[in-house]
């Protein structure tokens, strides 16, 4: 539990249902360290908003401190894959290596039945004993991109009771609940950096200042200083500062030169790609190449594209039309309707 309305509001319809609800909240950063006064899903404050919520309901609530972990696994994978250069994904890296995790360990060590979360989205249990991942019923916050690393274990236990609703109906429930969280607003951004500013959290984090460099453009030209390149992502073309003709997109990054590059906006298009760190959900693994859908980031429109296995843990996919902006390091996920196929992290 957050202490947001989602996850206050599945509390409260499982409950409704005959569970016996008990609250988690974990606990994975203090806003303090990380600069921040509001608007997060994980600070002390959003425990006390949880704990309020469970007590409203009359149902046990506990605190789980996973600060460590998070530090460990989220926040210095995020800074590490700047530093390389990609754009990091720190909300699927939390789901994948703290909540979901955390949540089902919890589940069991309570002798639990299941563990749900607020997410929007489904699950289905086939005839043949497999767990699939469905997308959320309302398009607009289906959040299934953000959990398709998910074990079918994990599956096999979890329920998200507001993956058949909009968001819409969820506030009006929990208006008509009178649950002290039915206005508060959704949390922005990464939780963890303070108004989206992320190039000022790798500097307190590190210690460091990003270190300016040269802006070429495709013949090797200097045509301008950037501000490090950790501050620049793939597709990107405002905030460059560059005068130019017409317009200019960064298109490659090179942290060992520090060298950002700059061209006109076809040469952000690519048609292929490779992912790694590859969880299937629909399917075991790949024996041959498939026909399915695709994003490459949470917030893109699904593209048709040609799948093939190369490695036990590795994949490349073939897009019938060249994708906009493709980044290394944001996970794409592979889509059969409103099935979740699985999915990996851009190379």
């Amino acid at each position: 539990m957050s202490g947001g309305v989602d996850s206050s509001a599945a509390a409260l319809m499982l409950s409704d249902l005959g569970y016996e609800v008990l609250g988690v909240t974990l606990h994975l950063y203090d806003n303090e360290t990380i600069g921040l006064e509001s608007r997060t899903c994980c600070s002390l404050d959003d425990v006390e908003d949880a704990r309020r919520t469970c007590w409203s309901l009359g149902c046990k609530h506990f605190t789980l401190n996973r600060k460590e972990l998070f530090l460990n696994e989220v926040i210095t994978p995020f800074v590490s894959t700047y530093q390389q250069g990609h754009t990091p994904n720190p909300c699927i890296d939390c789901n994948r290596q703290v909540k979901i995790p955390a949540l089902y360990r919890f589940m069991r060590e309570m002798s639990g039945e299941v563990f749900a979360t607020g997410h929007y989205v489904r699950v289905e249990h086939t005839a043949d004993g497999r767990h699939l991942l469905k997308k959320g019923l309302d398009a607009k916050k289906d959040q299934s991109y953000m959990l398709y690393t998910m074990t079918q274990e994990q599956l096999a236990h979890a329920v998200f009771p507001l993956g058949e609703f909009t968001k819409e109906q969820i506030r009006q429930f929990a208006q008509e609940k009178q649950l002290t969280s039915a206005h508060k607003p959704d949390s922005q951004d990464i939780c963890f950096v303070p108004d989206g500013d992320y190039v000022d959290f790798l500097t307190r984090h590190t210690g460091h200042a990003p270190e300016p460099g040269p802006f070429l453009n495709p013949e090797g030209k200097v045509i301008g200083t950037h501000r490090g390149y950790v501050g620049y992502t793939i597709g990107q073309r405002k905030g460059l500062g560059v005068p130019a003709a017409s317009r200019l997109y960064v298109y490659e990054k090179d942290p060992e030169t520090n060298i950002v590059r700059l061209g006109e906006e076809f040469r952000i298009y690519r048609q292929e790609l490779d992912a790694n760190r590859v969880n299937f959900i629909g399917m075991d693994s790949i024996s041959q190449p498939i026909r399915c859908k695709a994003k490459i980031r949470y917030h893109h429109a699904e593209q048709p594209c040609t799948v093939v296995q190369t490695g036990a843990d590795s994949i490349h996919v073939t897009f019938d039309e060249p994708q906009r902006a493709i980044a290394p390091g944001q996970s794409l996920v592979l889509y059969d309707g409103d099935y979740v196929l699985g999915g990996g992290t851009i190379l």
